[in-house]
């Protein structure tokens, strides 16, 4: 156990630091391979992990299609310019509406979304406006998780965390509409807050840009893809197919209205996300043979049966904290296998959705969508340390996390 813990700790150390600035992914598949190399996970359970990634690999790909389609056809100009406008000369209100529209991308698409399609548009609206680029992009990134449990589809790990005991969509904003809602504002106050320095001068307009034919192609294929994705949430089904079949759908349909080859679109696409997240699989599943989940649920059903509200809180505190240091991606698939174990009440799971979905705020590569996040502002030429991160994570999501969670517990 020993050793299996050493390994992922290392591996999960080399994405958050990146050392000699290799990518996130050639970590997490070092840390995998390293398990196998040392027979602490067999063949067979290494390639059993990978596969349980199956959905998430396919919804990657499918938005990461869509924005690709999005930036080749002036989407994200487009969206710049109507943004700018809004704003009417001032960069809080820009910063405001790109706030709200991260909220609404978000609760409709997810917060990966967020990340893939939504920061590139929003670093389009600030290099047009000529605003300091960082707060627009901060607000992509928090808003991102601080968001995604306004519904069931918002973020993947939702759909990980409960399985086949997803509350219907009334149970679910009974919940968590009122924790969303304060979790939200309180992110974009402490966000307003943080920059507001750089929010206090103006936002300028830009030139006027029209959105070609193949740009209306890819907003409309954006449009199919949230209603597919509410449709499949309202029947319980997985995401992956309906947003690779709308992404590869969209990308052909734009490319063949232009009279190009959808090869460009493909090869813009980060592979090497697949990766990253197909080596956090192996690394959960060897731990996961180590007794960690079963010695887990024995302490969290002990808690629950003692105190239930007090074991909510410390859990899903514990749970946004461990979220940082390892993922909340294998965080999350971790505390499903608990929670099938021990079968605490549901203000205990809520809780832990909460510190799972709104907790990976505090780090660059404590969600998913945060690291998806990176590596679409490092192509815009933007970079954002560990630390510049972990700084403006401290003061937005330490009060929205306990706030969220202690509204949650006053709910009952």
């Amino acid at each position: 156990m020993i050793a299996t813990v050493a390994i992922c700790a290392a591996a999960t150390a080399g994405v958050i630091v990146r050392p000699f600035r290799w990518p996130e992914a050639v970590w997490a598949v070092l840390g995998a391979t390293l398990l196998l190399v040392t027979g602490l996970i067999a063949p067979a359970g290494a390639w059993a992990a990978v596969l349980k990634g199956g959905d998430v690999y396919l919804f990657l790909i499918g938005m990461m299609l869509l924005s690709e389609a999005a930036r080749a056809h002036g989407l994200f100009d487009w969206v710049a310019h109507r943004a700018a406008a809004g704003a009417r000369g001032s960069a809080a209100r820009l910063f405001t509406l790109v706030f709200l529209v991260g909220v609404v991308v978000t609760a409709f698409l997810s917060n990966d979304a967020t990340a893939v399609v939504l920061t590139p548009a929003v670093y389009a609206v600030a290099r047009q406006a000529k605003v300091a680029p960082l707060p627009l992009l901060f607000a992509c990134a928090l808003v991102a998780n601080a968001a995604s449990f306004l519904l069931p589809i918002s973020n993947p790990a939702n759909l990980v965390l409960y399985a086949s005991d997803l509350p219907r969509l009334g149970a679910w904003l009974a919940a968590f509409a009122l924790p969303s809602v304060v979790a939200i504002g309180t992110t974009y106050l402490a966000l307003r807050w943080l920059f507001r320095a750089d929010l206090a001068g103006p936002a300028e307009r830009g030139a006027a840009v029209a959105l070609s034919g193949g740009g209306r192609m890819a907003l409309a294929g954006i449009g199919v893809t949230a209603a597919l994705l509410t449709l499949a949430s309202a029947l319980g089904s997985d995401l992956g197919w309906p947003t690779f079949g709308a992404g590869v759908a969209t990308a052909l349909v734009v490319q063949w209205r232009a009279g190009a080859s959808p090869l460009p679109l493909v090869r813009a696409v980060s592979w090497s996300v697949l990766l990253l997240v197909a080596g956090l699989f192996v690394m959960v599943e060897a731990l996961a043979g180590t007794g960690l989940i079963g010695w887990l649920a024995a302490r969290l059903s002990d808690g629950a049966a003692s105190d239930p509200r007090a074991t909510a809180a410390v859990a899903g505190g514990l749970l946004a904290v461990g979220s940082n240091l390892v993922n909340n991606l294998p965080a999350g698939l971790i505390a499903a296998q608990t929670i099938a174990t021990a079968h605490p009440p549901a203000i205990v799971v809520d809780a832990l959705l909460i510190g799972v979905d709104l907790g990976p705020n505090l780090s660059i590569t404590g969600s998913l969508a945060t690291i998806l996040w990176l590596i679409a502002i490092r192509r815009e030429g933007e970079d954002v340390t560990f630390l510049q991160f972990l700084r403006v994570g401290v003061v937005t999501t330490a009060p929205a996390l306990v706030l969220a969670i202690g509204v949650r517990l006053l709910i009952g």
